[in-house]
């Protein structure tokens, strides 16, 4: 037996490093069967059940949907949500209405946990417009995650992600504010008279790290507004900006079709100012509708533009996976943007999303390191104003 326990712990894997500065660990997902691996940072399937099985009260958790397979990563943060609810751990869960049918096996699932209460919120009801895109969990009030990883076994294996592990207290209780303010928004008796907020808060800047959240006028007191704070950093950068976005595009994502233009004027202005932009898109956005835009701040001297393109599985056509995913910034080297939105119209204006920004010059470089990284890549190419893109397969 002894010979046996040996034998498999120098089979199994080794310990990943993990990357952390105070209050924060870098985590990170990347498509299996590529070489974009980074050996220093842990994995979010390793982070998420650990987190999970430390937790002795509450586990807090909102999600744009949830999607397992047999057999796959997410597996065992379901199990680790089991063994909690079987410790007496209270578990809640938001996910995005509309997204419904695209969670039935997910939400069948967690409905089987005990202790675990699940609710559906279509965030439209409550805001107008938009959804719930973000993507972040609770534990205990004294941990969160906020990451592009959905709860999605393809977001796990076959997918570029990035977030960040929390444990930076002032910033764990305004993550668990904002779930609060959400999980009070599921009430179906106060949803309709759910009051406006007139004014976009401010976010506190004078701390090393601090979060933002969207839409402004569904934020709690204290938490500052996302679009607003995007558009100010990016004004304050004095000479280099790397950007890593799954889609980029100055116009509404849902129908009728509206300009948006805040991020995109901000990110001219930049350049025009002599700033140097690198933006990395994945090749999904190379539709008919997006193309046009990106193709046109490419004209911008000061901004490089590469399109992302994740090779298929050997297993085959994966729906909904092989792409970049990523949402973050780095600004100047010393700022870091990591978080769950798009920057395209519906998102930092409507939808529910949530953005750390670090001011860490180790947390930026690491960041910037990951950016540089997939830009040198064979998997991505230059945008090419010329091209004639096909419709991206997803």
């Amino acid at each position: 037996m002894i010979r046996l326990v040996a034998l498999s712990l120098l089979l199994a894997p080794p310990a990943r490093a993990a990357f952390e500065v105070p209050g924060f660990e870098m985590v990170y997902s990347y498509p299996v069967e590529t070489s974009l691996e980074e050996p220093d940072l842990r994995l979010a399937q390793d982070v998420w059940p650990a987190m999970f099985d430390s937790a002795t009260k509450t586990i807090d958790i909102e999600q744009f949907y949830v999607t397992p397979s047999a057999g796959e990563p997410l597996e065992q943060s379901l199990q680790a949500l089991e063994r909690a609810s079987k410790r007496g751990v209270r578990i809640r869960v938001i996910l995005e209405k509309k997204f419904e049918k695209n969670s039935l096996d997910g939400i069948a699932r967690l409905k089987s946990i005990p202790h675990l209460d699940l609710r559906m919120l279509d965030w439209s009801k409550v805001n107008g417009d938009g959804i719930i895109h973000a993507k972040f969990f609770i534990v205990d009030s004294t941990q969160a995650y906020v990451g592009s990883q959905n709860f999605d076994w393809r977001a796990l294996k076959h997918i570029h992600e990035l977030g960040l592990r929390i444990s930076d207290a002032p910033i764990v209780k305004n993550v668990q504010r904002v779930f609060d303010h959400d999980w009070e928004a599921t009430d179906t008796a106060n949803t309709s008279a759910a009051p406006l907020d007139a004014k976009s808060p401010d976010a506190d800047r004078t701390g090393r790290a601090y979060l933002v959240a969207s839409p402004w006028r569904r934020n709690p007191s204290g938490v500052g507004d996302s679009q607003s704070e995007l558009v100010t950093l990016i004004g304050e950068a004095k000479t280099a900006i790397a950007i890593q976005l799954l889609d980029y595009n100055p116009t509404t994502y849902g129908r009728p079709k509206h300009y948006y233009p805040p991020i995109d004027n901000a990110l001219r202005d930049a350049a025009v100012c002599g700033m140097k932009v690198k933006l990395l898109v994945s090749h999904w956005k190379t539709d008919e509708q997006s193309i046009v835009h990106l193709k046109s701040l490419s004209l911008i001297p000061g901004i490089e533009i590469r399109i992302i393109t994740v090779p298929a599985a050997k297993q085959g056509y994966i729906p909904f996976a092989r792409t970049a995913h990523s949402k973050y910034m780095v600004a100047d080297g010393t700022v870091a943007w990591i978080g769950t939105s798009n920057w395209a119209g519906g998102y930092l204006d409507s939808s529910r999303n949530l953005e750390i920004v670090i001011k860490d010059e180790a947390l930026a470089a690491r960041t910037a390191k990951i950016h540089a990284h997939l830009w040198d890549s064979p998997y991505t190419a230059p945008l090419e104003v010329q091209k004639t893109y096909s419709k991206p397969r997803r």
